[in-house]
Formats: C-alpha cells, sequence, structure tokens
C-alpha cells in the first residue's frame, strides 16, 4: 500500500511537536528535586571553585560549607580545568560548558543557580529528538521510523531520568548519536564497497574524540561499534564471497557492489575505517595521564567495586532489567503510599507482557526485510555488545556498571532507533488486522506511546528514579525531631561526602521554617586521623542543649555520646542517609 502523500511542511511541523513535548517534560518540576552529591560536583567545579576550602575536623556554619557554590567574578576555564583535573576523575569538557551557560543566570542567594545548571542538561536531552529523528532517517530510510524513535525519545522516562540532573550524560548521548551516524554511513559504504569520504572520517574521528572528553564512559560505545564493524568484516569477507581468482582490472570492479567482488583487508572502506580507528585512539590516549594520575579516581569509584557474596551475584541481572524497562515505561513504583506501588507494578508486568512480543515481532520483521536486515543487525549488534561489555565488566572485572543507571547512554540510542523500526512494523499493520489481545497495530503504538508520556509524568512528579539522597526528607526529620541547636557529623574521605552534607545545607539554607540553627562537621578519616577523636573534641566546643545527628559516620562512637540520650529507632530511615540522633543535654 502506497504510503500517504503529506504536504512538505508536514514532517518538520510533526517533529516540532515531539520537540516541544520533550521539551515541555524536561523542564517540567526542573529543581522539584534537590540537587545530589555529583550534581554538587558538577556545580562546584564548573564555577571554578574547590572542595578543598571547605573546612574539616570544627563545626562549621552552613554558609561555610556551601561557600564553594558560590560563583566568583574572576573564576576562569582554567580554575574549572584546574580543580576538575586535581579533585575528581571526569573529563573537562561538560564542565567548561556549564561554566560559560551559568554566566547567562543571575544566583539564587548568593549561591548558584540549580535552574540554569539543571537547563543546560535538560537542552541537550531535548536536542537528542531532532538528533535521534536524523539517525533514524539514515539509517532506515523511513520518515515513519524517524517520527516514532523521535516521539520515544521526547518521552522516555530513562532520558527525562537523565535529562533533569546537571550532569553530562545527555551531552554524551548526542555524541553517541553523531557516531552512530557516522557508522550507519559506513555501513552503506561497506555495503557497496565504496572509498569513504574524508570529511566522514574527519568528522567521526572529531565526534569521537568530543565523546571521550565529555565521559570516558564513551569508550565502551566505540567498543560497540568496532564489534559491529568487525561482525561486517567478517561478513564482506567470509570465504564464499572471495574469489582468489578474479583480478581486479579497473577502478569500476573495486566499487562494484557484486558479492563476489575480492575484498582485502585494504580495501574500500576498510582503510579508512582504520585511520578512523587511529585517530579515535590517538584523541582517547590523551586522556591516560590525567586519568592515571588523579588520586581521586578510585575512592570516587567505590561504590560500583566490591566483592560478590550470596544475592550479589544475581543483582546486577536485576539492575540492567531495570535500567532496560525504564527506557519504556515507570510508573509510580516509587510511591510512597504501597497501594498505588502496588498496583503500578502489576500494570507494568501486564504491559510488558503484552508489548515485548509486538516489539519483538516488529524486530524480527525488519531482520527479515531484505532492504533493512543489515542496518538493524547494526543497531543490535551495538545495543548486545554494550549489554554484554557491562556484565563483563562486572562479573570478570569487578565493576559493577549495572548499578549506575545513567550508565547505558552508551547504547540508549540504539535502543530508540529499534524501537521506532520494531513499531514501525505494526503502524503500517492494516488497521483491521489484530496484533494482540484485540489491539490493532495503530492503536498499539498509541498504547505504548501513551504509556511512555505517563511514565515521564512519574519522573516529573518525582515518583519514579528518585534521587539517592534525599536531603529534603531529611531535613524535614530534623526540623520536626530536633527544638534544640543541631551538630550534624559525618566522615569524610573526599568530595562524594562534603556534597551529601551540602545537599542538607542548601535544604537549611532555603527550607528551614523552623529558623533551627545547626552547624556541620566533616571528619576527616584515613589511616592518620581519627574521626572519633575529632567528633569528642568538636563536642567538647560547643554549648548544650544540643542535638547530635550522626550521618554516614563510619567510625566508631566517642565516648562523650554516653552522656546522651538516643531515640533514633522511633524515627524512619531517609534515602542517603543512614543517622543516629542523641539529645545531649549536659
Amino acid at each position: 500500500m502506497a504510503a500517504p502523500a503529506y504536504p512538505r511542511w508536514f514532517h518538520p511541523c510533526l517533529l516540532l511537536v515531539w520537540l516541544l513535548i520533550g521539551m515541555g517534560l524536561r523542564l517540567t518540576n526542573l529543581t522539584a528535586k534537590s540537587p545530589w552529591t555529583d550534581e554538587f560536583s558538577t556545580l562546584v567545579f564548573s564555577l571554578g571553585n574547590s572542595f578543598l576550602p571547605v573546612p574539616l575536623n570544627q563545626p562549621i556554619a552552613i554558609d561555610a560549607l556551601l561557600q564553594p557554590l558560590q560563583p566568583q567574578s574572576g573564576a576562569t576555564i582554567q580554575d574549572v580545568l584546574t580543580h576538575l583535573f586535581s579533585e575528581s576523575n571526569h573529563p573537562p569538557l561538560y564542565f567548561v560548558l556549564t561554566h560559560l551557560w551559568l554566566k547567562l543566570f543571575p544566583t539564587q542567594a548568593d549561591l548558584v543557580s540549580l535552574w540554569g545548571a539543571r537547563s543546560l542538561a535538560a537542552i541537550f536531552g531535548a536536542i537528542s529528538i531532532p538528533a535521534i529523528y536524523g539517525l533514524s532517517w539514515l539509517a532506515f530510510r523511513s520518515r515513519l521510523v524517524s517520527h516514532l524513535a523521535a516521539a520515544f525519545m521526547a518521552i522516555s522516562p530513562y532520558g527525562i531520568f537523565l535529562a533533569q540532573e546537571a550532569r553530562h550524560y545527555t551531552l554524551a548521548i548526542l555524541w553517541v548519536i553523531a557516531s552512530l551516524a557516522c557508522l550507519v554511513v559506513a555501513t552503506h559504504h561497506i555495503q557497496k564497497r565504496t572509498q569513504l569520504p574524508i570529511w566522514l572520517v574527519l568528522a567521526w574521528i572529531g565526534i569521537n574524540a568530543l565523546g571521550v572528553a565529555t565521559h570516558y564512559f564513551f569508550v565502551l560505545t566505540l567498543v560497540t561499534e568496532a564489534v559491529v564493524l568487525t561482525f561486517l568484516a567478517c561478513q564482506q569477507w567470509r570465504p564464499k564471497n572471495r574469489s582468489p581468482r578474479t583480478q581486479i582490472t579497473n577502478e569500476d570492479d573495486i566499487n562494484s557492489p557484486s558479492p563476489h567482488h575480492p575484498t582485502s583487508f585494504l580495501s574500500p572502506p576498510w582503510k579508512r575505517i582504520y585511520a578512523v580507528a587511529i585517530g579515535t585512539l590517538m584523541a582517547g590516549i590523551v586522556w591516560i595521564p590525567a586519568f592515571l594520575h588523579n588520586a581521586y579516581g578510585d575512592k570516587l569509584t567505590n561504590w560500583i567495586q566490591g566483592d560478590r557474596i550470596g544475592i550479589a551475584w544475581i543483582s546486577p541481572i536485576f539492575q540492567a532489567m531495570a535500567a532496560w524497562i525504564t527506557m519504556i515505561s515507570l510508573l509510580p513504583v516509587e510511591s510512597p503510599e504501597i497501594p498505588v506501588v502496588i498496583a503500578s507494578g502489576l500494570v507494568m508486568i501486564i504491559f510488558f507482557i503484552w508489548a515485548i512480543p509486538i516489539l519483538f515481532n516488529g524486530f524480527r520483521t525488519q531482520l527479515e526485510k531484505p532492504q533493512s536486515r543489515m542496518i538493524t543487525q547494526v543497531f543490535a549488534g551495538v545495543v548486545v555488545a554494550a549489554i554484554a561489555l557491562f556484565f563483563c565488566f562486572t562479573y570478570f572485572l569487578g565493576i559493577d556498571l549495572t548499578r549506575g543507571a545513567r550508565y547505558n547512554f552508551v547504547y540508549f540510542p540504539a535502543v530508540v532507533v529499534l524501537i521506532g523500526a520494531s513499531l514501525a512494523i505494526s503502524w503500517n499493520t492494516l488497521q483491521e488486522k489484530i496484533v494482540r489481545w484485540g489491539v490493532t497495530g495503530k492503536m498499539s503504538v498509541i498504547i505504548i506511546w501513551v504509556m511512555g508520556f505517563l511514565s515521564a509524568i512519574t519522573v516529573v512528579c518525582n515518583l519514579g528514579y528518585q534521587k539517592y539522597y534525599r536531603p529534603d526528607l531529611f531535613v524535614e526529620l530534623i526540623q520536626n525531631t530536633s527544638k534544640v541547636p543541631v551538630l550534624i557529623a559525618t566522615t569524610q574521605k573526599t568530595h562524594v561526602q562534603i556534597g551529601e552534607m551540602m545537599g542538607v545545607a542548601r535544604e537549611f539554607k532555603f527550607y528551614n521554617s523552623h529558623s533551627l540553627s545547626a552547624k556541620f562537621l566533616l571528619a576527616h578519616k584515613d589511616k592518620k586521623t581519627n574521626a572519633s577523636n575529632t567528633l569528642q573534641n568538636a563536642l567538647k566546643t560547643l554549648p548544650r542543649p544540643l542535638d547530635l545527628w550522626l550521618v554516614n559516620f563510619h567510625a566508631d562512637e566517642p565516648e562523650a555520646i554516653k552522656n546522651c540520650v538516643s531515640d533514633t529507632q522511633t524515627l524512619p530511615p531517609v534515602n542517603g542517609y543512614k543517622y543516629k540522633i542523641y539529645h545531649c543535654n549536659s
């Protein structure tokens, strides 16, 4: 059946609709969630500031703890680079862009604008909508596939989760999309056995360099592309496609798409693909000294490392599945109301039991179509290779990448393209034909999209992908519990713990309705410093009555606490803040 004829303005206008929906969702309630420790790293380093001036081992006021969040008029990009390379383990591109971006926004109570910082990530996330449209068009030459991919990128709960954080993942996603676009173009040249144009070689190397300069895990995307290219090479060089007796007589023979054309490791387009690989390798190598000589590297990644005991052997499987599911759907399973959680879980289970066969059948159909078989294999290869890499890191290297759902950015765009390609099959099914459970083709696509849209609202309303740290709830608990001045004490190893306390201090600064007096103690802990003695000495200097809140305090409790009364057992838990409270009256 011939595709309907649309006016020239139809497709740009429809793409604009997806862009507006996606932008609206990403900017809605943008500051409703409190910033967490990783976002504080972005804010501090992007301002050209450092965590080091924060006083340790002594009680400090809220403003002293939040001082690194104050913009400095004289801060430069060089300051950003200096502090980032000496205190963190991330490449600098996103931090430099954020430094320039934040100059456009006024401060809030002398602190950096959270909306300003998060809006940059939201804008990059919105740009991924037309970007995925372009990638899908390059791959399948189908407006339908392109629109469906853009529509699902606009409302993906996973995409919105990343776009509402002041972090570099949405920019990295744009580089993933651009690099995959180069892979698609290269695939077409491999099919035709034609040489890659120089502009593609240079663009691909530049994109890959920018990707690595945004996030080191972009390298995983490059590895998946290498796996796919190796697969394509094996397909092209397998013996049944080779004809040793055939001689190359002219240039037309080289460019011939004939399956019997002789191939070699140096035939078009492979020579220039090797050039891309070498150029990308050189662009990545420049970051190795900065990465290896960073004193904070191991300390900042301890949370994804560790031994596996008992259920920890299978937990990565469920963590990975949870991330995959949320690329399409996430209902309010983190609601405080248990009936809502149960109902949401049941609906999601029923939905996926119904939807997965539809997606799989569409994927299988694309594989069976000669014109889309290879490009579908390319995207599927990227996804499968990435998942395999994640589990190799997890089970063989002891680095559990599945614990950080955000790391799935390395193959997320490929998943979206495959969703668009799969659902295009259902959309093209005759309206009267039942696809599954009495639902027609177009209606099934609409239902899946609406489910995604409701999931996007779930994330926007903080009922899904809630922050691991909830300083808003913790400060509310302190205000409801303590009626006297408080000391909030924690052990400190890196700026991660400073960020944890910054979240609490920021909530006190903006939302301390009871005007409760609060001080903070960052007791440094290492082989030479005893955090317990630091707390003991601090308690001697503070007047009574006093409420002591030990928060994520990983050291022995000092003797002075014996004179205080604890009522921790009666209080609820708070995400990210394991605490004990002591009422010290003498």
